[in-house]
């Protein structure tokens, strides 16, 4: 991968040190820029120019979630990516309706990480698989889940539970056998259907409401 931008928004300083060393060695060309909370990053937004943000949700001053809104807000494009502890599950659904890209555990592996940072910059989403299987777990103890039904074609339903699995649109078709291009048109069909205005959205509804069994 070549250069890109990347703004990591922590308020504690150990943690934006020790990531950004690791990507640095991961990524020889990156370009990285530190907030150490929200209206910090969103002041440095435009001169630091991002192609890709890691966001905590919780800080001090602004946090995670009314960050991302504003830089949303102002830059519809802009990627970023949540960074969560364990018991975030909460604010998952106002991040993703803030516009996040995906989540990652502030304790997954560099690996992870960087798998992440590629998945969103080439256009698809995120989501720890860790992360993932705790939201459902979650759910499953408070009933929160709907079970409500939607009209899915069994091909619909086969690409709905491995985009929850983390796979891109390219890994989806290489699966089943088809063209990008015809799961590209299969995903936009499956956001319409659900009411869903991303994939992000559409991961947590297929898990809220039991479309697929993560």
């Amino acid at each position: 991968m070549g250069k890109f931008n990347l703004i990591i928004v922590d308020d504690h300083s150990l943690f934006r040190d020790g990531l950004k060393l690791l990507l640095k060695n991961y990524f020889p060309e990156i370009s990285i820029s530190e907030a150490s909370d929200g209206q910090q990053f969103l002041n440095m937004l435009a001169s630091a120019n991002p192609d890709i943000v890691l966001i905590d949700i919780n800080m001090p001053v602004m946090d995670g979630i009314e960050a991302t809104k504003r830089a949303i807000s102002s830059n519809p494009d802009l990627k970023i990516i949540a960074l969560s502890m364990f018991g975030d599950e909460a604010y998952y659904y106002k991040m993703i309706d803030a516009g996040v890209k995906g989540f990652l555990l502030k304790n997954s592996e560099i690996n992870e990480v960087t798998e992440a940072i590629e998945a969103v910059l080439e256009g698809d989403n995120y989501f720890s698989k860790e992360l993932l299987y705790n939201v459902v777990k979650n759910m499953r103890s408070s009933g929160m889940f709907a079970d409500n039904k939607i009209d899915l074609s069994d091909r619909e339903i086969e690409i709905l539970e491995l985009i929850c699995q983390g796979f891109s649109n390219q890994e989806i078709g290489e699966k089943l056998f088809i063209s990008k291009r015809t799961v590209d048109k299969h995903r936009a069909n499956i956001l319409t259907k659900t009411n869903s205005r991303n994939s992000a959205q559409l991961v947590m509804n297929a898990i809220k409401n039991k479309w697929i069994l993560v």
